[in-house]
């Protein structure tokens, strides 16, 4: 198979075009610095010729509702119109656990997004997963004030983003099933914890404070709903054991 992964160079997207080419298909990386541009449409139509499915990981760095909501209806809507021209056969969404339970920030755009999917003649398939393990270091990175680190506190029940792409990799092979099963990692997690963890394993010894940050969507994970349901696949390794097999 041919298959096409929008936003094929972010944390997940490049694990997805490993996973895919470990299955023994072709992978056309979209993203903007491939020459695909979902917002304007530029480059998509030469990426999705002879396709036969696409893996929509796409994502944009903002806790702005607005923005979030403007930027993957924009997208979406591009992407899936240069599916139907081509003729894909299936489309597959990367989404996240517990969106329609904590419309707010970044999670507003995944609502909408999986509004215009839904809507879509290209058959599809829509998938959430919960967070990544790679979120901690994300948001170590973004919650740092000079040698002290922020912590946010949030309940999460973290994915290794390899088992997120290997999952994807093999729903893509078979039919459109429109809403999939959840998928989940093993256990719940504080993220606060995570973040001190994933900041230890990279040996800074400065100080890390738990805090909880404002907002709805923040607020929202702390009090839990972005945890998986019962009926969600538990998939790979903890949060601990991914974070020591990184050396």
């Amino acid at each position: 198979m041919r298959i096409a992964v929008a936003g094929g160079t972010g944390t997940v997207g490049r694990e997805i075009v490993a996973a895919v080419r470990a299955r023994g298909h072709e992978a056309v990386v979209m993203a903007r610095s491939t020459g695909v541009d979902l917002g304007t449409g530029q480059g998509l139509d030469a990426a999705l010729a002879g396709a036969d499915a696409v893996i929509d990981a796409s994502s944009i760095g903002t806790m702005s509702a607005e923005e979030s909501r403007a930027f993957f209806r924009t997208a979406s809507e591009t992407l899936l119109a240069g599916a139907a021209r081509a003729g894909v056969g299936h489309a597959v969404l990367l989404s996240i656990v517990g969106i329609d339970r904590n419309p707010h920030g970044y999670y507003a755009g995944k609502v909408a997004q999986e509004a215009v999917w839904t809507q879509s003649p290209v058959p599809s398939t829509i998938v959430r997963a919960t967070q990544f393990h790679e979120f901690a270091g994300q948001v170590s990175g973004q919650a740092r004030l000079g040698p002290i680190q922020l912590a946010p506190h949030a309940r999460t029940q973290p994915i290794a983003a390899a088992e997120v792409a290997a999952h994807l990799a093999g729903l893509v092979e078979a039919p459109a099933a429109g809403r999939a099963t959840d998928i989940a990692g093993p256990r719940e997690e504080d993220l606060a914890d995570m973040i001190r963890a994933w900041v230890r394993h990279q040996g800074r010894r400065g100080p890390v404070i738990a805090v909880s940050l404002p907002g709805a969507q923040m607020r929202g994970m702390r009090a839990g709903l972005a945890l998986p349901g019962p009926d969600a696949l538990r998939l790979g390794p903890t949060f601990a054991d991914w974070l020591a097999d990184r050396g």
